[in-house]
C-alpha cells in the first residue's frame, strides 16, 4: 500500500509539473530507460478518429541512466472530406531522474523530444520538454507488467497550404507494458491530447517491444 501511494505522489507531481512527457508521437515505453550498451526495438499501430499510422523505434544507450531513441513511419490522415498520405519522423532524449528501489518501485524520467510530421501541403513540426513516471508490478517468475503515465508541454507549428499557425498542447500518455515472454513486451497507450488545435483529442496505440 506504501508503495502505491508513494507511485500516486509521483505520478502527480509529473501530471501538475508544467514541463512533462518524453516523445512528441509517444515513447511507447515507461520511464525505465534503456541499460547502457543495449537496445530497443519496437513496431506500432497508431490510431484516431482522423488517422491510421504505423511507427517503428530504435533506441540506444552509450551512457547509464540516458537514452534516446529514433522513430518514424507512414501515417494516413482524413480531415474535411480529404484523405492523405503522411510522413512520421521523430527523436527523444529521456534521463532517469529515479531508478526504482524495493522501498521505492517507482521510475521516474525527464527529457524533451522533436517530430516532424509533413505530406503535401501539410508540415507539422512539435517539440517539448518531457516527464514519465511508471512502476513494476510482478507476476511470476519473470512476467508481470508496468504501468506509466506522461505528460509534455508541446510546442507546435503547423504549415498547411498557405496557412502558418502555431499553438501548444498538453499531451497525456496512460499505458502499460505486458510481459509476454522474457524477450518481448507487449505495449498499449491511450493518449489524451489537452489543449491541441491541430490534432484528434484522442489516440490509441498497440505494438510490441523487443529489447536486444
Amino acid at each position: 500500500m506504501i508503495r502505491w501511494i508513494r507511485f500516486s505522489a509521483a505520478l502527480a507531481l509529473v501530471c501538475l509539473a508544467p514541463a512533462a512527457l518524453a516523445q512528441v508521437q509517444g515513447q511507447y515505453t515507461g520511464a525505465e530507460v534503456v541499460a547502457a550498451g543495449s537496445h530497443l526495438f519496437g513496431g506500432y499501430l497508431d490510431v484516431s478518429s482522423d488517422m491510421v499510422g504505423l511507427t517503428a523505434q530504435l533506441r540506444l544507450s552509450f551512457y547509464p541512466g540516458v537514452d534516446f531513441g529514433f522513430q518514424g513511419g507512414p501515417s494516413r490522415l482524413s480531415q474535411g472530406g480529404t484523405s492523405s498520405g503522411l510522413l512520421r519522423l521523430g527523436t527523444d532524449l529521456k534521463v532517469s531522474a529515479h531508478h526504482a528501489t524495493p522501498g521505492a518501485n517507482y521510475d521516474l524520467a525527464f527529457g524533451g523530444a522533436l517530430a516532424v510530421e509533413t505530406g503535401d501541403n501539410f508540415h507539422l513540426l512539435s517539440l517539448g520538454p518531457s516527464g514519465i513516471v511508471s512502476t513494476h508490478v510482478r507476476s511470476g517468475a519473470s512476467g508481470g507488467f508496468a504501468p506509466y503515465a506522461g505528460l509534455m508541454l508541446l510546442f507546435t507549428n503547423l504549415d498547411r497550404v498557405s496557412r502558418s499557425e502555431t499553438g501548444f498542447s498538453a499531451p497525456l500518455r496512460l499505458g502499460a507494458e505486458f510481459a509476454a515472454t522474457p524477450g518481448t513486451r507487449i505495449t498499449a497507450e491511450v493518449v489524451v491530447r489537452i489543449a491541441d488545435r491541430f490534432r484528434d483529442r484522442a489516440a490509441f496505440n498497440v505494438g510490441v517491444n523487443l529489447p536486444f
